[in-house]
């Protein structure tokens, strides 16, 4: 059996994802527009990227570390 240790301080990071779209003065417009939609969906679908990548960044960390 192995003991696995998920208390790695890059989980931190993880926070970023959560506290960004929170961040309302971001979106608290409607202009401008893009394509036809107010910015607030393109940041929508920018937060899914955000997600992506510091979860990749946090994996990648954490791994090494062990």
């Amino acid at each position: 059996m192995t003991n696995s240790n998920d208390r790695s301080r890059w989980n931190w990071l993880l926070a970023i994802p959560v506290a960004v779209p929170l961040a309302t003065f971001l979106f608290n417009f409607d202009g401008p527009r893009w394509g036809g939609f107010p910015l607030f969906y393109w940041l929508q679908l920018a937060f899914i990227g955000l997600v992506v990548a510091v979860t990749t960044l946090v994996y990648r960390l954490s791994k090494r570390e062990r």
